[in-house]
């Protein structure tokens, strides 16, 4: 297609995604394809524009606890895959994993995101009794919002973490394209998966969901991806690099770029404007964080207390014990663009909104 037929294609789109209309399928393949810079900087202000439109200069800080990393799954892209001998298996004791939620909270973040693999003592045998537990006390004594990881639970589990008011389900399908999901994530099922989150949404639970770049999929993949999570309903849409993992069959598999992960993020924000978007540390650390929220971003995510022994997922150690994935470690990167650390009342006011 000739250069300047595709300078008014996207000039089109970026009017209707500042007038905050649909946008196509073809639309978002477009914005996700664009190479010329001048076009990716104007990607980039539209996004911006909207994301400061719904929040302001604001940006959310949520702390991260990977309270378990054993797993039942042997998904192909993940550290923690059931046969991988590499990562460091623990699971985090219940008075611990409290302390540290009363450390985090101290720091100034807005929420604790308790995370967990399928562990087989649990999720085989059903026995989630302790990270409802986890979850109710960590919401009520440490007084913070609660997002719940825990991969793939039965319904009266849900149904648990919503009467304990658990604020939070997150369950990632990593890609919308069943085919693909069934190569990554083997022997597992995409609509029980998806049908998790939609449940977790009907007993009155904000829910997140996310797409993983480099593993496979097409910029069709990624547009599907990203309309698919509008469709659903998604209070929170995540656009995540993959990072190859030591000891899984995709150790060698090149990771995507900094700049597609800059436009998987705008195209994002241009297609939920008001919905919240993370940064991640867990990919490039604190030196990935300005162009994410460059990209439009508006939460900062997987913040890790130091000294600790907790882990991260993409890169399970990245600038965590030197301290700079905290809330004082990534301040300054996010006042350099003349941002702010919102208030936990904001955040409160915020949730509220969308339950209502």
């Amino acid at each position: 297609m000739h250069s300047s037929s595709v300078e008014t294609k996207l000039s089109n789109i970026l009017e209707k995604a500042l007038s905050e209309q649909s946008l196509s399928q073809k639309d978002v393949e477009l914005v996700l394809s664009v190479r010329n810079m001048e076009d990716v900087f104007s990607v980039l202000d539209v996004a911006r524009e909207l994301r400061e439109r719904h929040f302001g200069k604001e940006v959310f800080a949520y702390g991260f606890v990977y309270y378990d990393t054993m797993c039942r799954n042997d998904c192909l892209f993940c550290y923690y895959r059931r046969s991988n001998k590499k990562p460091p298996r623990y699971k985090k004791d219940f008075e611990e994993v409290i302390e540290l939620s009363h450390l985090l909270k101290k720091s100034g973040v807005h929420l604790i995101d308790l995370t967990l693999g399928e562990d087989p003592a649990i999720h085989d045998k059903e026995k989630f009794e302790e990270i409802i537990s986890l979850a109710s006390t960590i919401k009520t004594d440490v007084d913070i919002p609660v997002m719940v990881s825990p991969g793939v639970v039965p319904e009266w589990v849900i149904k648990e973490f919503s009467e304990e008011g658990i604020d939070w389900y997150a369950c990632y399908q990593e890609t919308h394209n069943p085919v693909l999901f069934s190569k990554l994530r083997i022997k597992q099922d995409y609509d029980t998966r998806l049908n998790v989150k939609l449940k977790a949404k009907e007993y009155g639970m904000l829910i997140e969901d996310g797409m993983l770049l480099g593993v496979g999929e097409s910029i069709s993949d990624r547009a599907h991806s990203i309309l698919e999570m509008k469709r659903i309903g998604v209070n929170q849409a995540r656009s995540m690099c993959f990072v190859p993992q030591e000891g899984t069959p995709m150790e060698h598999v090149p990771p995507p770029s900094v700049l597609e992960q800059m436009l998987a993020i705008a195209a994002t924000r241009l297609v939920h404007p008001d919905r919240l978007i993370p940064a991640s540390l867990d990919v490039f650390g604190v030196n990935g964080l300005q162009p994410m929220l460059l990209s439009g971003a508006n939460v900062v995510t997987s913040l890790v207390y130091p000294e600790t022994g907790l882990a991260g997922v993409a890169n399970a150690t990245l600038d965590v014990e030197e301290g700079r994935r905290t809330l004082e470690g990534i301040s300054h990167y996010i006042h350099e663009l003349g941002l702010k650390i919102a208030t936990r009342k904001s955040y409160d006011r915020w949730m509220k909104k969308e339950r209502e």
